[in-house]
């Protein structure tokens, strides 16, 4: 059973690490080298650096913890299974909106959660351009560089803002052009970013349409300790996740606060 003080140790943690990445990955902004991984995404060699300086960080105090980043050899995850009693899990996004770093936009997150059993416990996301780091862990309040932060409480409507993926593989749904017709919609390029821009009352909700788990795992746990409802698109729980068998799955995703969310499921599934 995790103790407060476990929670705080672990949340202190993972924000120096968040720190330590954003530094590098705000460094590497000068030399940026990009590469296609998968066919179908970008990645640069900050990404690799910037996860590397997270999970070394991080083992300094918890060498026998788990891991599952995005960055793993030959365009795979990276994943070590925890090797202690504690089976905790850290799930990092070094660089979560690696398409706006590698043309140089500054909406960019270093996404970092620790799970149990299934659940995200602490959640950090860092957006080092701005110095905003967003934080919260299980049965607290979400934050912003140690203030709290809440959901909004407005509804859908023509000056409230929801997310939306930027791209669609099979054609923008009539779902999603709904949404724009009713709402302004926005796209960060960044799902981590977005979720805790639900969190801080930016957002009215989002909805996220092929999230790997580390895109969406430290942002659920600030949006739901901020009064979000984050479920998936049939309005069942996400969590808890196996992680000992996760291998890179996607989660359909909508985080919203509790007017929109049954707005938005009700838009989705017509």
């Amino acid at each position: 059973m995790l103790e407060k003080t476990d929670l705080t140790r672990i949340l202190e943690t993972a924000i120096v690490a968040a720190h330590l990445a954003g530094q590098r990955a705000m460094e590497g902004l000068e030399y940026i080298r990009v590469s296609v991984k998968n066919e179908e995404e970008l990645v640069t060699q900050a990404d690799s650096e910037c996860q590397q300086l997270i999970i070394e960080r991080i083992k300094q105090t918890y060498p026998d913890h788990g891991f599952i980043a995005e960055e793993g050899p030959q365009g795979k995850i990276f994943k070590q299974p925890p090797r202690g009693t504690e089976p905790i899990w850290w799930v990092i996004d070094p660089i979560d909106g690696t398409n706006n770093y590698a043309h140089r936009m500054f909406f960019f997150t270093v996404s970092i959660a620790a799970m149990f059993e299934g659940f995200p416990i602490v959640g950090v996301v860092f957006e080092p351009a701005t110095d905003s780091m967003f934080t919260a862990v299980k049965d607290g309040y979400a934050q912003l560089n140690g203030r709290r932060i809440q959901v909004s409480d407005d509804e859908i409507g023509p000056f409230t803002s929801i997310g939306l993926d930027s791209h669609f593989d099979q054609g923008v749904p009539d779902w999603a052009c709904d949404v724009m017709q009713k709402c302004r919609f926005r796209n960060l390029g960044s799902t981590a970013l977005q979720l805790a821009y639900v969190a801080k009352a930016g957002l009215v909700g989002t909805i996220i349409t092929r999230p790997k788990l580390w895109d969406i795992a430290a942002g659920a746990i600030l949006a739901e300790s901020a009064g979000a409802i984050v479920t998936d698109w049939k309005g069942e729980k996400i969590f808890p996740v196996d992680l000992n068998s996760y291998n890179g799955g996607t989660f359909q995703t909508l985080a919203a606060n509790k007017k929109t969310h049954p707005q938005l499921l009700k838009i989705i599934n017509l």
